[in-house]
């Protein structure tokens, strides 16, 4: 018997086109068997061969629209503490150099994250993650680097481990080490003790996917992103980069040199990085929510649109935005991406973004059955929608984990592999 039949959508969004654009179906129907797309189609098609009826899971999708469940490829969402304090002071007119330098931004953090016990942590994180999925996000890296020691790296990294045995939303763990300078020390001591301690450390304890650094000036120059991510990829993590964020000191360069699976941010990249980063098969992960946040200029995509381009949230301390659709409304409004790119870098190119390229992000045939169901009636309005949770229902490998727009309980309790 047929588990799922999703049927009547008014646009059921399958993936992208040859195009740079999507390829979608109207009054869309999709079929579902053990976690799997296994058939879409248009609902006449689609409900004569496998009547909704006869499946064990009949849903109607009327005057709704079907998108891949939202891939998120850069976050820190496992943090403790709060900064709301520093929310205020932004909007006083403090910038995020001015609020580092007063003991606040990434340090604040790290104390928090030391401090607080893995228990905790789990339990915060588990909440982040709930929101996200309420979103939309079925897939998120996470990022360590609140830690700056290797115990607490370690520790990081092993609680994201533990939130991918008992959340639905699958993780990508990064190691992030290289995230700031600990207080104490210089970035060339600090960037030999990230190279000489914590990367065997990671190596041996086995999860992490990928190594980043925030080459930026003032943390980490690119002689020492370089060294960091040289070393990284020695003990098999894949490079990625935080790269001209603020200013353009050569990362996204480094990037293309060291074939990285993604550079992100490039508030501050130009048009040569963007050639550069083409050629070497980089993907470039634009954050507009940190523009925002941080009142900062959003980045220039147009360059970059001959390739996939990714979009994530950022989400951290001091950019609290944990709605991927809420990152494609500001990629159309501030960056000037069209509607069908800001979805494509929510879910296909995110997932090139994360080194996924066997349809993640996409709902072909095959490929898991994670959706969103939006009670929209177009793609389009996911992001005209600016700001709004629209989600009606989301499922994971095929199973509810949101429906009416609450996340379902039982199934954020149950190990997933």
């Amino acid at each position: 018997m047929t588990t799922t039949v999703l049927h009547s959508a008014s646009e059921f969004v399958v993936g992208p086109d040859e195009h740079g654009g999507l390829r979608t179906v109207e009054d869309g129907a999709v079929v579902i068997e053990n976690g799997s797309i296994v058939r879409t189609g248009k609902t006449d098609d689609i409900c004569r061969e496998f009547p909704p009826e006869n499946a064990a899971r009949s849903i109607d999708a009327s005057g709704k629209t079907v998108l891949p469940g939202f891939v998120d490829p850069h976050t820190h969402a496992l943090f403790a503490g709060d900064r709301s304090d520093e929310f205020v002071a932004r909007t006083q007119g403090k910038s995020y150099t001015e609020i580092a330098n007063e003991g606040g931004g990434i340090a604040a953090t790290v104390e928090s994250v030391r401090e607080a016990g893995d228990e905790e942590l789990l339990a915060d994180f588990h909440q982040q993650l709930d929101v996200l999925l309420a979103h939309g996000t079925t897939t998120a890296e996470v990022k360590s680097g609140y830690g700056l020691t290797t115990e607490t790296e370690l520790r990081m990294l092993s609680v994201i481990q533990q939130a991918d045995q008992s959340h639905p939303v699958d993780l990508v763990p990064t190691f992030m080490g290289a995230h700031s300078i600990p207080e104490g020390t210089s970035a060339e001591v600090y960037t030999k003790q990230v190279i000489d301690e914590q990367l065997p450390a990671v190596k041996s304890q086995g999860i992490a996917e990928f190594c980043d650094v925030f080459c930026e000036e003032g943390v980490f120059d690119v002689s020492q992103a370089r060294r960091i991510l040289t070393a990284g990829k020695s003990h098999g993590l894949k490079p990625k980069i935080h790269a001209e964020e603020f200013v353009r000191i050569g990362g996204a360069a480094l990037a293309a040199e060291l074939e990285a699976v993604s550079a992100d941010h490039l508030l501050a990249a130009t048009e040569e990085d963007a050639v550069k980063l083409t050629e070497a098969g980089v993907v470039p992960t634009f954050l507009p929510a940190t523009a925002l946040a941080l009142g900062e200029a959003y980045a220039d995509p147009s360059a970059f649109l001959d390739g996939p381009v990714a979009l994530g949230t950022d989400l951290n301390p001091a950019c609290f935005v944990h709605s991927m659709a809420t990152v494609t409304s500001l990629a159309c409004m501030g960056m000037g991406l069209h509607p069908d790119r800001a979805i494509r870098g929510a879910t296909h190119d995110a997932a090139l973004a994360l080194d996924r390229s066997g349809g993640l992000g996409t709902l072909e045939d095959g490929t898991a059955a994670d959706l969103a169901v939006f009670d929209l009636p177009s793609a389009t309005h996911v992001p005209y929608n600016a700001g709004a949770n629209r989600i009606d229902r989301v499922l994971k490998n095929g199973e509810p984990v949101v429906e009416d727009s609450a996340v379902v309980r039982n199934n954020c309790s149950e190990n997933h592999e």
